[in-house]
């Protein structure tokens, strides 16, 4: 498990500045109202105190950000030094007070039900394992807390014969188009290799996840199948056609 850890943080690193770039820019765009609007939209409502937020795998702070905008208490975690120092500088450019500490999505150091949110944005694909991640989850999250999940089949293609072609035919209408593709841009036969080697390249989700978070005791689970439709720009849309992204909420 180490091993794979060591190489995804490696590969972050390696990109930080590229996705740093990316997130500011989001920052400035339709999707911090987007995203704002469609997690407040799931999140739970408390009186007489701050939402307390957790973002995990903050990456450059986007969801950090855009939640201590909205007043609440945020605390972010990434296991990446590369992104938790982007993701201060973007803070400070917001004059946001956060949180932020090096930590491993499975191994969270904080007491139980510490939190009413939690985030998270392309990360459980990533993980070695999910499962126990998704019970350090459940774990420090308070009773009638929610978990958001935005993730998507990222690597689902290495797998399927069907999402093969239709990976295919997304790259041909991205160079059609005229767009950068980030496929081609990215170190992607790095993160192929690393895929491989994750449990849920190969397994088609959201079904996956939404059983486990009932599995482990979320109370309620909501699934939306597509969220791309709201937070995605064109050039996404287009590229990641074959690949939307969903949501998952658990309750506690």
């Amino acid at each position: 498990m180490e091993a794979v850890l060591e190489k995804v943080e490696q590969y972050w690193s390696k990109r930080s500045d590229g996705y740093c770039e990316t997130n500011l820019q989001e920052l400035c765009s339709f999707k911090r109202e987007a995203w704002t609007n469609l997690i407040n939209k799931y999140a739970p409502k408390v009186s007489g105190r701050k939402l307390k937020v957790l973002d995990i795998g903050t990456g450059p702070g986007f969801f950090a950000i855009i939640m201590a905008s909205c007043g609440y208490e945020v605390t972010a975690v990434d296991y990446t030094d590369a992104m938790l120092q982007k993701a201060k500088n973007n803070a400070a450019i917001y004059k946001n007070n956060i949180t932020f500490k090096r930590m491993d999505a499975h191994n969270l150091e904080f007491e139980d039900n510490s939190f009413d949110l939690i985030v998270t944005r392309n990360i459980t694909w990533n993980l070695q394992n999910p499962s126990e991640a998704y019970k350090e989850w459940h774990r420090v999250l308070a009773d009638g807390g929610r978990l958001l999940n935005f993730d998507a089949n990222w690597y689902l293609y290495l797998y399927d014969v069907e999402k093969r072609k239709e990976y295919e035919k997304d790259r041909e209408n991205t160079l059609k188009r005229g767009f950068d593709d980030h496929y081609k841009g990215n170190n992607t036969k790095i993160m192929e290799d690393i895929a491989r080697n994750l449990p849920l390249s190969k397994i088609c989700r959201p079904q996956w996840d939404a059983k486990e978070l009932l599995d482990i005791g979320f109370k309620k689970v909501m699934v939306e199948m597509e969220i791309g439709n709201r937070v995605w720009d064109e050039v996404e849309k287009v590229s990641y056609a074959s690949t939307p992204m969903f949501m998952v909420c658990g309750e506690k």
